[in-house]
Formats: C-alpha cells, structure tokens, sequence
C-alpha cells in the first residue's frame, strides 16, 4: 500500500476568529520537493576498539569539538554483571571493565584521553545524562539520576571547573539556584552563557553565565513562567488535542543557533519550541506527533556546519530515524534511518546526537538502554531526498 506523506512548509494565511483564537491554515508541499539534501550512510566500524579490555554501557551523551575530536559520555554502573567480568573480584574471563565515564576520541576513532567519576572535589551524577564540549575546549556533563540537581564544568583534561547547583538541594522549575535532572547543555560562545535543558525533573531551560555561573533567567513553555502543577491529559488526547501549555518532563536537549535561536527539544510532547534568547517565543513545530509511545521524538539536536547553519538535525528515538529538517522554514527535508534493529546498519535506541558535525559533516550519535552503542553516521554529499516519506512534521 503507497502512502502519501506531507510536510508542512508554514503558516500562509492567519484568520482571526475571535480575539483571542488564530486559525493557521497552511500550505502543504510534498517532500519530493527538496531538491538536493545532505546524505548520510551508517558507519558503524569507525570508532576503534578500546585498551585495558574497557567496555561502555549505556551511551547518555556525545558531542564534537572544535578539534573535530568526539567526545562521550556513558554509564559505567549500566555495564552488566556478565560484561564486566574481568573487575569481579576474583576475576571471572578475561573480559571486560567498564571505562570511564568521559571517553575523547580522534578523528580516526582512536581513544586519546578518559577520565571522570565520583570525586571529593564535586558531587558526580547518580545517572550519567549529557555533555557538551564549547568552544574553549572546557567540557559540561549533566545527570538524571535520583538526587541529580546539579551540572559539572571541567577542562578538557579533566580539571574541575566549576558546579551549577547542589545535590538534593531542588525547590521546582522556578529554583534558579539547583537544577533537576538536567538532560542537555549548550554554551553559546557569542553571550558566553550556558542553556540548560532542566530536565527529567523540572520542566524549563535556564540560563548561566559561563564563566560564574551566575543566573541570568529561564523559561517554560511558550517562554512562560514553569508550572510544576500542570496536569497533562492522557497521551491519546495529548497527541491529539490542543498543544499543551507545559513542557513535559524530560526536557531534552537545547541548542542555540547562529542568528540567536534557541531550539529546545520537548521529547514526549513531540515537538521543538524556538525562541529568542530572553525567551520570547517564536514557533513550534511538532514531529510524528501521533507517535503514542511515551518515550515521545524529539530526543536532540545538531545544527549544520555551514556559516548559515541550514539544516536542523533531529534525533527520533521512539521511530529510530535522525530527520533532517530546513531550518529557516522548519520543512521536513529528509530522514536518515527508520529501520530499526540490532544490526549494525540500525538504529536501536537512538539517545543523543552531537550537537554540532565534525567539519566532514559528520553526525555522531549514541543510544542507552539495551542499545549501548556510539558511532558515526558519515556525510557522503548532496543528493536526492533517500527517505522522505518516512515522518511527518507540522506545525499548529
């Protein structure tokens, strides 16, 4: 059975109703219509084996620098009994131990430096969730974990830098001293501060200097006031009726684009808010949003290497694709996988996405759960759409 899949190219026409009610009627373009977009194709031999009979579990995090090295952060506790077999005590095979948690690699895979863990200096994650490396080369590592109210700012050889909030210590969405499960960091090079998607917990990004960590402000959805107390309807009518006026929990991922956007992933609402940077809202778009899975699909975000940064790279965990999105008119363009599966070639928990490409243009993702996996999804040039009838973005 063919079926036609169409995208939503922006609001052409606004027909006041009442004073207070916008009906957005829009002009609807097939996807066919992109001409040229990037290509990709899975690469998952690119990372090199690593030493010490290391292994990872759960891969939470993963960003480039501006080396073009590649970064990760995973879960050491997630690594089971029966692979961690060489740090039992006695050890029971040869193989294996779990790594540290921060991994740096070259860009020929090779692992390079590792470091991170609990330390008297810091209070560590409980759950290892998120890391960002900016562009002085310093390295931020959030958590989701029970407790985890609190993101870690080190050098890039492992030095503490600096802490944003205390463990145990969150009053809600409206605290701007602790954080709650914070999911996702940015710093934006050009103000020097650092977003935050906050989180599993709290339902905001938040905004600190990134030298201080002084606090500068935050904001819920539609750049309102956070409300911890906004109950949300069933998912079956959530997806199917007004948007709703919060953030759900998590609060994903943030990014900041050139021109002073910021993009924040509202996962299980299935959809991305843009905004300015004080937090006035500009748009949403909503992505598969009759996915039912609770997981929801805006998971993370990179934005493309180019001087105008055209492309909006979004990770879709529940439907196992990256789509790639023109980020001027937030159109779908294209999508990169949706074959999900244990094969090499296949998404299978799709988690975190590099929040900006190597210079190649290269993607670089990671996934937790059983998928424990990180690798590489290799530019090979433009060309025509490979998948665009896989998902649907629009907007309300």
């Amino acid at each position: 059975m063919s079926r036609k899949i169409f995208q939503i190219s922006g609001a052409l026409i606004l027909l006041m109703l009442t004073s207070a009610t916008l009906v957005i009627v829009e002009r609807v373009t097939t996807a066919q219509e992109a001409t040229s977009v990037p290509n990709f194709e899975m690469d998952p031999l690119f990372f090199q084996n690593l030493p010490n009979s290391w292994t990872t579990g759960q891969v939470s995090g993963i960003s480039v620098d501006n080396q073009d090295h590649i970064w990760i952060l995973h879960r050491p506790a997630t690594v089971a009994e029966g692979e961690r077999s060489a740090a039992l005590n006695p050890p029971a095979a040869l193989c294996c131990i779990p790594a540290p948690p921060i991994l740096e690699f070259d860009q020929s895979g090779r692992l390079v430096k590792a470091w991170g863990g609990p330390s008297q200096e810091y209070e560590w994650p409980t759950t290892e969730h998120g890391i960002t490396v900016d562009s002085k080369n310093n390295v931020w590592v959030a958590g989701n974990g029970k407790g985890d109210h609190m993101a870690l700012k080190f050098s890039s050889a492992g030095k503490f830098l600096m802490q944003l909030g205390k463990k145990n210590q969150s009053k809600g969405s409206n605290d701007t001293a602790n954080l709650n499960g914070p999911a996702g960091i940015f710093v934006y090079e050009k103000t020097n501060e650092v977003f935050v998607a906050d989180g599993y917990t709290n339902r905001r990004v938040i905004v600190f200097d990134a030298d201080t960590g002084a606090y500068k402000r935050h904001w819920g959805a539609y750049g309102k006031r956070p409300d911890d107390a906004f109950t949300f309807p069933p998912r079956a009518q959530l997806i199917q009726g007004p948007p709703a006026q919060s953030f759900s929990t998590p609060v994903h991922s943030v990014v900041v684009s050139n021109d002073d956007i910021v993009y924040v992933a509202d996962r299980s609402n299935n959809r991305l808010q843009a905004f300015t940077l004080d937090g006035t809202f500009l748009r949403e778009v909503f992505v598969n949003r009759n996915t039912l899975q609770n997981e929801g699909t805006v998971h993370a975000f990179a934005l493309s290497r180019d001087p105008a940064q055209q492309y909006l790279y979004v990770a879709d965990g529940s439907n196992k694709a990256i789509h790639i999105l023109d980020r001027r008119t937030l159109t779908l363009l294209d999508s990169v996988g949706g074959h999900g599966g244990h094969n090499a070639r296949e998404f299978f928990h799709l988690h975190s996405l590099a929040s900006q490409p190597d210079s190649k243009g290269n993607l670089f993702v990671g996934e937790v759960n059983d998928g424990q996996r990180y690798y590489r999804v290799r530019y090979i040039g433009m060309g025509k759409p490979t998948n665009p009838a896989y998902s649907k973005v629009t907007t309300q």
